[in-house]
């Protein structure tokens, strides 16, 4: 049995309190990870072709607001 399985296993016997605070701290972590990446991800350059793409849409006149009916 794997530890993921195990750790399933024992996920399945919390009383409902402790469930609901493990995914509470699940999610947090899950959130961090992907904040940490973003972060990377920008730092690197990554996400550059985001902003090359929103200027030549807005100097196009096709950019448009997110999410729609925001201004």
């Amino acid at each position: 049995m794997s530890t993921v399985d195990e750790i399933e296993a024992a996920i399945v016997g919390l009383p409902p309190e402790q469930f609901w605070q493990l995914t509470d701290r699940l999610i947090a972590r899950r959130n961090e990870e992907w904040d940490r990446q973003m972060d990377e991800n920008a730092r690197a350059g990554r996400l550059d072709f985001l902003f090359t793409e929103a200027d030549e849409e807005r100097q196009a006149g096709t950019l448009r607001d997110w999410p729609p009916g925001t201004s």
